[in-house]
């Protein structure tokens, strides 16, 4: 059996109210949790994806992006965002001094979004396979046609469109 791991509960101003409880537990109107993505890229532009374990509760058998997961009872997010990225695909990452490219709301939630650029040969990296069952590089076509097909998680397609110029442009998106 799986252990139970307990997450911190925000108000909506992402601050800690002090309340610890088992990740799996819905929370009450005004309540929130935590999650962190990492989008890894390599040189070519592609996005390195995720095919997610056909035994996961939630998605499993969908494509993802690279890492990601709820933040711990005592993490911030940088810290979730090592560790995810570490514990699923196995890359060592100093996340301290990186903030999130983006973060996005949802209900009872707060997405912290990642993008880091990183090559290497996929073969080498080491999968969690309670949680991933294969990786592959993608570029936004490819990822919103998984969308269409029902393959990948239920993004809206957009997102990828917004994400990949985030990441051609070096994250500066205010020309001058």
């Amino acid at each position: 059996m799986k252990p139970v791991e307990y997450i911190d509960v925000y108000d909506r101003d992402r601050r800690a109210t002090g309340l610890i409880v088992p990740r799996e537990t819905s929370l009450a109107p005004g309540e929130y949790r935590l999650v962190v993505h990492i989008c890894v890229f390599n040189s070519a532009g592609k996005m390195l994806i995720q095919l997610r374990s056909k035994d996961k509760a939630a998605y499993g058998g969908l494509w993802d992006v690279s890492a990601g997961g709820h933040s711990r009872a005592g993490e911030n997010s940088a810290a979730a965002a090592e560790r995810e990225l570490f514990e699923e695909l196995g890359i060592s990452m100093d996340f301290s001094r990186t903030d999130p490219a983006m973060c996005l709301n949802f209900p009872g939630g707060f997405d912290d979004y990642y993008v880091i650029d990183r090559d290497g040969d996929i073969d080498s990296l080491k999968l969690q396979r309670e949680e991933v069952d294969t990786v592959r590089w993608a570029d936004a076509g490819e990822i919103c046609a998984m969308i269409d097909s029902g393959e990948f998680l239920p993004f809206h397609k957009s997102f990828f469109d917004f994400i990949f110029e985030m990441h051609k442009n070096g994250l500066d998106f205010f020309r001058k």
